[in-house]
């Protein structure tokens, strides 16, 4: 059963508590193909039909029928390409709501595990049960118009939260335990989503994880492929892009966000990971 004509995706939040919709258009999902956008909202999407390429903080995804797909805040996302007949349901609670339900904070392990990984797939009998779930929400979205008592609301954020705890925890003791050098990889890697706006120095990553720097560096070049700078690189790059696009935040006051000393540094900086200045990119 569809539920009503979707409402166009935020471009940063969302204005009410929360929004659910089915058949989310190509044109709305185009909206997100010329930048990077970063999200205040928590959204979660089921796929149905069709295939959508995407990044979420600059990893590369293919979202099929059957893949979850949990985009929490804070996450920076851009669209490359939608492909074949689309069908997806999308649930999105506005930032002040999950601010307000202080859910992250209560859900922290879980919050970094669907963090590391946005994109799962899942088994049919699993997809149905997603799918009867959203359903259900859809329709008494419908029903009430989105005006549903607040506790109510935060329970329901609650369960599919805790419920996709569980199915990660799942997923989780289907693989084989990631050795050394992918666990200081993850580790590394959170540790950037967290810090990077302020520490883009390699130092400061390894003496968070106990390691010295050289080991930290060739860890990540083995299972990466990658330095240590590119990926931090990568976050920091991503994010002004998102703030140069889709925000009005003055260059200066981006540069400040990211902590560059003055906005020279970072015109250099972003020049060199971007090949044009962050002007010429905005206006661009």
């Amino acid at each position: 059963m569809k539920a009503d004509k979707p409402k166009e995706l935020p471009k940063l939040d969302i204005p009410e508590d929360w929004i659910i919709g089915t058949d989310i258009s190509r044109e709305i999902l185009n909206m997100y193909t010329n930048f990077p956008c970063r999200l205040k909202a928590g959204i979660f999407v089921l796929c149905l039909q069709g295939e959508i390429e995407a990044s979420i903080d600059a990893t590369n995804y293919t979202v099929k029928a059957n893949d979850f797909v949990t985009i929490v805040p804070g996450s920076i996302l851009q669209i490359h390409k939608v492909e074949g007949d689309l069908h997806i349901y999308f649930l999105g609670y506005s930032s002040q709501f999950i601010t307000e339900t202080n859910i992250i904070k209560s859900t922290l392990d879980i919050f970094y595990t669907i963090k590391a990984t946005p994109v799962i797939s899942l088994k049919e009998e699993v997809t149905q049960l997603f799918h009867g779930h959203l359903a259900l929400l859809a329709r008494t979205y419908l029903t009430f118009y989105g005006k549903i008592n607040r506790e109510i609301t935060k329970h329901m954020l609650f369960t599919l939260v805790y419920g996709l705890g569980e199915l990660y925890k799942d997923l989780r003791t289907q693989k084989t335990n990631p050795g050394k050098s992918e666990k200081i990889a993850n580790n590394f890697t959170r540790l950037v989503m967290q810090h990077y706006s302020q520490e883009r120095n390699v130092a400061f990553y390894a003496g968070k994880l106990g390691i010295t720097q050289a080991h930290l560096s060739t860890t990540i070049r083995q299972v990466t492929g990658k330095t240590c700078l590119e990926i931090i690189a990568s976050m920091v790059i991503m994010d002004a892009k998102a703030q140069l696009k889709s925000t009005d935040v003055s260059v200066q006051n981006i540069a400040y966000s990211l902590n560059f000393s003055n906005m020279s540094f970072f015109g250099k900086y972003f020049k060199r990971h971007v090949g044009i200045g962050p002007l010429e990119y905005r206006n661009g």
